[in-house]
């Protein structure tokens, strides 16, 4: 997440819509991180799901629980 705030968006990959995915890798696995950028000027990165795999493609169920958090987040953030 430091690389994305340091250099943008262009650090992270595109998923769609609001999804974005950074990868960090380790020794042993290499983890994926779905994130959204969130606030008036996208300056608020908001994780969202955290998954270990060794795939090109995420997994659409993730893909479905990250949409889901983020649409909740957002129904909760509104003002009443």
């Amino acid at each position: 997440m430091r690389d994305i705030r340091e250099s943008g968006l262009a650090v992270g990959r595109h998923l769609r819509g609001d999804l974005y995915e950074v990868r960090a890798d380790g020794a042993d696995e290499s983890y994926r991180l779905l994130f959204a950028t969130e606030g008036r000027k996208s300056r608020i990165l908001l994780s969202l799901l955290v998954l270990s795999k060794r795939t090109q493609r995420t997994p659409m169920r993730d893909l479905r629980v990250a949409e889901r958090r983020l649409a909740d987040w957002r129904r909760r953030a509104r003002p009443r």
